[in-house]
């Protein structure tokens, strides 16, 4: 553990992953630390979540069950410290969604596909109803 220029306490994954039990809870959401030992019974989803999340980074979990802004505020109460530069991880693989929103439909390449090809059948319908059946009769 160090102390950072800005006054702010650095922590590495090591020192975070030592507060794994429910009486000291610790983790890191977005490269932050929290000590959420004392929100532990409180939070909504049951501490069983918190417990499987415990002494480790939790971002994808935090953000894959899409909390609330309120809940990003108290976390926020939380705050201890950051995880140190070694110990950030760059890149997450989670949709960031809020409590209340929808995950937004990823558009697929045959979406054009969809609208052309009713469109053609129309078109053809058309084309004989009007030009080759009159030449039938």
């Amino acid at each position: 553990m160090s102390t950072a220029s800005n006054t702010e306490t650095t922590y590495s994954l090591d020192d975070v992953s030592k507060h794994n039990i429910k009486s000291d809870l610790w983790m890191t959401i977005h490269n932050k630390v929290y000590n959420i030992t004392d929100f532990v019974l409180e939070h909504p989803g049951g501490e069983e979540v918190l417990l499987d999340e415990a002494g480790k980074d939790a971002t994808e979990s935090f953000e894959d069950i899409g909390h609330s802004d309120e809940a990003r505020e108290i976390l926020e109460k939380y705050l201890v410290g950051a995880l140190d530069e070694a110990s950030q991880k760059k890149t997450h693989n989670f949709n960031v969604i809020r409590a209340g929103e929808l995950p937004e439909e990823k558009k697929s390449s045959g979406s054009f596909l969809r609208v052309l090809l009713p469109a053609l059948a129309v078109v053809g319908v058309i084309a004989y109803k009007f030009i080759l059946a009159p030449q039938r009769q």
